[in-house]
């Protein structure tokens, strides 16, 4: 059974303050799964979550009683792993630490489309499945969200370029073994990868992360060394 006939069987919990939208999705969302339900704030979405227990809760930002991220923090108290996206027009480096320390939580920027909720949906159905933790602990207080590939050192933000993003990404996503020089070529570059390009970015992203942290295995490809 694929992803998307999967999201048929799962209770998902849709909270904003604004009708029109929460209607819109609401019905939108009905296509892809037959248990959808709403609230109107965080007070009353929070309400509808202790008595249904969604499997997946989307969750606008700015709300009236209770905002998004006070309620995420609620639920987070004693339940670490109900899927949530919260869905802002913030992307500065305050929200994004906040739903680093939130874990496992996906954040969608507006305005919401297709595009991008079907992914995060699909990524949070993988979640459900396996309940791994998507923050990967590094070493020296480093920590790389897997879902929104965002680098921290405790509280600063460490800006990666997009191939620095592809390249750790596919590394951090794969951590019990060895990627392959074929792999990165295929998942980085889409293109040929010459050695000079590839020397280049695994220097300029080990100069982002903890020493040792990027194994070159010779001959094979890249291993991140927790």
């Amino acid at each position: 059974m694929d992803t998307l006939n999967k999201l048929k069987n799962i209770k998902l919990l849709y909270i904003d303050d604004e009708e029109f939208i929460r209607l819109s999705a609401v019905e939108y969302l009905s296509y892809y799964c037959d248990h959808v339900y709403e609230a109107k704030d965080g007070a009353e979405g929070y309400v509808l979550y202790e008595e249904l227990q969604p499997d997946i809760i989307i969750t606008d930002i700015k709300m009236p009683k209770l905002n998004g991220l006070d309620l995420v923090e609620k639920i987070r108290k004693t339940d670490p792993h109900t899927q949530i996206i919260i869905v802002t027009a913030y992307t500065d480096t305050t929200f994004l630490l906040k739903a680093v320390e939130l874990k496992l939580v996906k954040y969608l920027v507006k305005p919401v489309t297709e595009a991008k909720l079907i992914p995060l949906l699909k990524d949070a159905m993988s979640y459900i499945d396996t309940e791994e933790n998507n923050i990967l602990e590094l070493r020296d207080g480093f920590r790389y969200d897997k879902l929104n590939k965002t680098l921290f050192q405790n509280d600063t933000f460490i800006k990666l370029n997009k191939k620095e993003v592809l390249f750790f990404a596919i590394c951090a996503k794969n951590t019990n073994r060895v990627v392959t020089y074929e792999e990165l070529e295929s998942h980085v570059w889409e293109d040929e990868m010459s050695e000079y390009a590839l020397s280049s970015l695994v220097k300029s992203l080990r100069a982002k992360l903890p020493k040792d942290t990027l194994q070159n295995i010779s001959g094979i490809g890249y291993k991140i060394d927790l």
